[in-house]
C-alpha cells in the first residue's frame, strides 16, 4: 500500500475514505485488556487497552436498581466512543449497561439490572473504544 504508515494496531492512509471487510476488523491482542472489580459493584477499575473485558463483583444488585462505577483508561479522549454490551457471567436478559459520562483518560459505566429480582453475579461487561479525532 502507498501512502502508508504502520501505527501499531492499524495504518494511517492520508487518502484512506472507504472501508469493506470480508473478515473480522477489530483489535489485535496487544491491543485488548481486562480487570475484575475487588470490593462491590461501584468500585472503580483501571484497565489501559482499547477493548476489553470488565468483570464486576459479585456482589447484589438489588432489581431494577443502577449500581455506578468508574473505568479510567488513559487511551479515553473526549471525542471517542465507547461501546459496551453485557458479555458473559450474567442471566441471559438481565441487565443493561451504558456509558453515562466521559471526559479523556475516564468514563462512569452504569450496570442496570432489570431482571425483576436481586440477582449476585459476577457479570462480564465487554467494551470497544472508538477512537476519535484527537
Amino acid at each position: 500500500m502507498s501512502n502508508t504508515k504502520a501505527t501499531g494496531v492499524a495504518y494511517l492512509d492520508p487518502e484512506f475514505t472507504t472501508c469493506y471487510a470480508s473478515e473480522e476488523i477489530g483489535y489485535a491482542l496487544a491491543g485488548q485488556g481486562a480487570v475484575t472489580q475487588e470490593t462491590s459493584k461501584s468500585t472503580g477499575v483501571t484497565v489501559n487497552a482499547s477493548m476489553g473485558q470488565i468483570t464486576t463483583n459479585g456482589a447484589t444488585l438489588n432489581t431494577l436498581t443502577n449500581v455506578t462505577f468508574t473505568l479510567t483508561n488513559r487511551l479515553i479522549s473526549a471525542k471517542d466512543v465507547i461501546i459496551l454490551n453485557v458479555g458473559s457471567g450474567a442471566t441471559s436478559g438481565a441487565y443493561n449497561c451504558w456509558i453515562s459520562s466521559m471526559s479523556a483518560g475516564t468514563c462512569t459505566i452504569t450496570l442496570r439490572n432489570i431482571s425483576g429480582g436481586n440477582l449476585s453475579e459476577a457479570v462480564v461487561i465487554n467494551f470497544a473504544i472508538i477512537h476519535g479525532a484527537t
